[in-house]
């Protein structure tokens, strides 16, 4: 859930200080026994975004009936992200499960030993329900501990509205759309041709939507070697995305806008842009802001450039769980078949989980609001060649806080494009070697 930013995912907004609130409460009652009131073992679920927990929820409690779910909405990655740190660290305050996206995954599992080894708990026997790279993703570096089991991938697409493509005169049926763009090159040119037909939007969002697709496609690693030796300034596909992204701001193709901000939000209901990159998560971001008028109106297209992925998450039990093997079970169905059916359903994120992408449920699914798309062959195509690259300990707050930032700033004009990554990669050399 991206990332949130997919890293920011969806932005269910919950107050940071309820939910600390509710966190504490819910841990200290817990922590003299386990036992609520009523009999049943409360788990306490965080998570951030929109994972569509919901269903999977309570369809877990009702197959559970002696475990009861405090489902905790922690707001936005960056909210949650340093108040977890600061749990984990002090023994007290964390969920007895733990949603963790891939940005900040390496930083977890090279300081682990605040996460209990699912293995110990019967993970185990779940190998082959997952995604190769995905379950290999969730161990620490000797492979000895896992610490945890992935939700959601973020299979990549091209999401599109579909009035504006008709108001330039460009095709609007998805398998035409799909072959206007089999690069990045020919995406940018029917991009010049439709600013061309002046329809009043611009061809896409941002210059930052760009770098996660296109160094996904085109890298195995990001801001660090596999030896976690920061490259963000060596690493030529992260300066070519970087370039190819602001010159897609400098030739009047971008919006401008930064993403998550409510200017971003508020731009879905005013047809500011024709094209989105979208992870499969994107579909219920998208819905969520653009609302019931531009149902119909966008549709979903193969992204340039082959497959790629954007953001996914895992699920983990802190080492300060005195509730593990409840915490297992509901960890467990969350992650199965059944809790990803109901994950996708509720919010369109694409299972990790292989019985679940098998299952006709996915594979033969539509998706009413982007015209009937069918999102599970497009999305469940796209993974089928995603070769996953490696993210680093500090990959999110190398992203977000400096590289995103400085992006933003060279594409808006508010520092030149070459001061922009000189700051970048002095500054995000600091961070990761500091």
């Amino acid at each position: 859930m991206s990332v949130t930013r997919r890293g920011v995912r969806g932005i269910a907004v919950v107050a940071l200080a309820t939910s600390m609130a509710l966190g504490t409460a819910a841990c200290s009652k817990d922590s003299g026994g386990g036992d609520s009131a009523d009999g049943k073992v409360t788990v306490v679920l965080q998570y951030f975004g929109s994972p569509g927990f919901d269903q999977a929820v309570a369809d877990f409690q009702a197959k559970n009936p002696g475990i009861k779910v405090d489902a905790q909405n922690m707001g936005q990655l960056k909210d949650f992200q340093p108040k977890l740190v600061q749990w984990l660290a002090t023994g007290k305050g964390a969920g007895d499960v733990v949603m963790l996206e891939e940005g900040p995954l390496q930083g977890y599992l090279q300081d682990h030993k605040n996460f209990a080894n699912l293995l110990d708990l019967g993970a185990a026997e779940l190998e082959s329900s997952f995604l190769p790279y995905k379950w290999a993703n969730g161990f620490t570096a000797d492979k000895k501990k896992l610490v945890g089991l992935g939700t959601d991938i973020g299979g990549l697409a091209m999401c599109y509205r579909s009035d504006l493509f008709a108001k330039a005169g460009l095709p609007t049926n998805r398998d035409e759309v799909s072959k206007l763009w089999p690069t990045w090159e020919a995406y940018a040119a029917k991009g010049a041709e439709f600013k061309a037909k002046n329809t009043g939007a611009a061809w896409i969002d941002s210059a930052t939507s760009i770098m996660q697709p296109y160094i996904m496609q085109n890298s195995d690693t990001w801001f660090y070697d596999t030896s976690n030796k920061f490259i963000g300034d060596t690493n030529p596909v992260v300066r070519k995305a970087w370039e190819y992204g602001l010159k897609l701001g400098t030739d009047g193709l971008t919006s401008k806008l930064t993403r998550w901000q409510p200017d971003w939000d508020a731009s879905f209901k005013k047809s500011a842009f024709a094209t989105l990159p979208c992870p499969a998560w994107m579909t219920g971001v998208i819905a969520e802001r653009a609302g019931d008028e531009a149902k119909g109106k966008w549709d979903v297209a193969a992204i340039p450039g082959g497959s790629g992925n954007w953001g996914g998450s895992y699920l983990a039990i802190p080492e300060q769980s005195t509730k593990k093997k409840q915490a297992f079970e509901l960890l467990k169905y969350l992650t199965g078949k059944e809790g990803s059916l109901a994950n996708f359903k509720e919010k369109g994120n694409m299972p990790s989980n292989v019985p679940a992408l098998d299952d006709p449920q996915f594979k033969d699914s539509t998706n009413v609001y982007f015209s009937n798309a069918p999102t599970g062959t497009i999305f469940g195509t796209s993974v089928k060649q995603l070769k996953p690259i490696y993210l680093g300990p500090k990959h999110q707050q190398l992203w977000e806080n400096i590289f995103e930032p400085q992006m933003q700033a060279a594409e808006q004009g508010r520092s030149p494009a070459d001061a922009a990554w000189q700051k970048a990669v002095e500054e995000g050399r600091k961070l990761a070697e500091g």
